[in-house]
């Protein structure tokens, strides 16, 4: 994440957390809960308000939680009652921990050249089979908007990420619109890609 979109949401915290912790995000969450095994542990990667991690937690799974915004991921602890990690796509470096990652509208921060990094890291912190779902706004740009800086992908451009990583596999992609009233015209990018180690 730059200095700058950093900065952004250090400064707007609250605001952001007060946007997002009533979004309706069970669409999503009724495509990746079903392929993680009962019970086991998620780990909520770029958390924001914990919104997401608040609600694995409900459903009975084990919940990590980091985000790149040292004052969000004080918020994101108080939300979810628990430890919020402040850390980066870029510096993670868990083995074989999760059984799934949820990357909600957080990689999507991750600076373009970057984004090889932090796809090997995330396949490194998942259990063979783990399963990770991400989302990015549709586009082909990096661009600044709103004093935030963004990495936009197409299905191709994922496609071509994953495919330098012999264990990742994508199992779907889709786009979506975005589920706030006021960015309805905003199209999202998803995907669930698995892990799948040789032995």
């Amino acid at each position: 994440m730059s200095n700058k979109t950093l900065n952004y949401y250090n400064q707007h915290a609250q605001d952001f957390n007060d946007s997002t912790l009533n979004i309706d995000m069970s669409s999503l969450y009724g495509e990746f809960l079903p392929l993680i095994e009962p019970y086991g542990h998620i780990l909520d990667a770029g958390c924001g308000s914990a919104r997401d991690a608040i609600y694995f937690k409900q459903q009975g799974f084990r919940v990590s939680a980091f985000d790149a915004s040292e004052k969000l991921a004080s918020i994101a602890s108080r939300n979810l009652n628990q430890v919020v990690e402040v850390s980066t796509f870029q510096t993670m470096n868990s083995q074989n921990q999760y059984d799934g990652i949820w990357c909600c509208a957080s990689l999507l921060h991750v600076p373009k050249i970057d984004l090889p990094l932090a796809f090997l890291n995330l396949q490194n912190a998942m259990t063979n089979k783990g399963v990770l779902y991400v989302s990015f706004k549709y586009g082909d740009l990096e661009r600044e908007q709103n004093g935030r800086i963004f990495t936009d992908l197409n299905e191709a451009m994922l496609e071509n990420l994953i495919a330098r990583l012999v264990e990742l596999k994508i199992v779907k992609q889709w786009q979506s619109v975005d589920q706030r009233p006021d960015r309805k015209t905003e199209i999202w990018l998803n995907a669930l890609i698995r892990k799948e180690t040789e032995n």
